[in-house]
């Protein structure tokens, strides 16, 4: 449960919390299980706090400061995070569905199993953050940056991942099927055993990339470098290949 007096200095208003943290910095607050669904949190330093359950629904976190901090299982369904700092925040089981992250620095974070079906994730950064089995289907991820990030059995079904980076990521195993990666970088990525049937990739620069087992059934990588790519046993049926051409079986 939460600290009721860090509660009640949090309520007080954004002054009172930043004299009480320059003053105590080493004094990690605990709003654990906190109902602060709505409330406005715009620039808050909440860095290195324990948020455990916490439930901001729907809360105002405008380029606010949550890093290292424990969210896990936390509800920030329809949350605005614009700008906010998440590095290395532990985010495990959160709910982020609808969530607005534009421009949010998750890099580092723990993202294993959260839900961030249906969020705006244009331009943030999840760089090296780990979202293993994570559900973020129908995303919206244009020009997103995952490089290096564990998306091994994710949801990314019917995802926007345009121009997204994804630099020696690893998607083993994860449902991209129907997703957009129109001119994303998927330079050495671990694409083994994915499902990308029906997926656009047209201009995407897959080279070097593992494609070992993949199901690009019906894909359209009409343009992409395949440059030093595995794609031993990959299921290629009605594939449009780079130049144009379609694998009939």
């Amino acid at each position: 449960m939460a600290n009721t007096q860090h509660l009640a200095l949090l309520k007080k208003g954004a002054v009172s919390w930043i004299e009480w943290r320059n003053i105590n910095p080493n004094i990690e607050p605990d709003l654990s299980e906190a109902n602060l669904a709505e409330a406005n949190l715009r620039g808050a330093n909440l860095w290195r706090s324990n948020l455990f359950k916490i439930d901001l629904f729907k809360a105002k976190l405008i380029a606010a400061n949550l890093s290292d901090s424990n969210l896990s299982l936390a509800n920030l369904a329809g949350a605005q995070l614009l700008d906010t700092k998440l590095v290395k925040s532990n985010l495990t089981g959160a709910n982020l569905r609808v969530a607005d992250l534009r421009g949010a620095d998750l890099s580092g974070a723990n993202l294993i199993g959260a839900d961030i079906s249906a969020a705006n994730l244009q331009q943030a950064d999840l760089g090296d953050a780990n979202l293993i089995g994570a559900a973020m289907f129908r995303v919206n991820a244009i020009g997103v940056n995952l490089n290096q990030a564990n998306l091994s059995q994710a949801n990314l079904n019917q995802a926007e991942l345009i121009e997204a980076h994804f630099y020696a990521a690893n998607l083993s195993k994860a449902n991209l099927g129907e997703a957009h990666f129109t001119g994303a970088y998927l330079f050495r990525a671990n694409l083994s055993f994915a499902d990308f049937s029906a997926a656009d990739f047209r201009w995407a620069n897959l080279g070097k990339a593992d494609l070992r087992g993949a199901n690009l059934t019906g894909a359209n990588l009409r343009g992409a470098n395949l440059a030093g790519a595995n794609l031993a046993d990959a299921h290629l049926k009605e594939t449009i290949m780079p130049d144009g051409s379609i694998v009939s079986s």
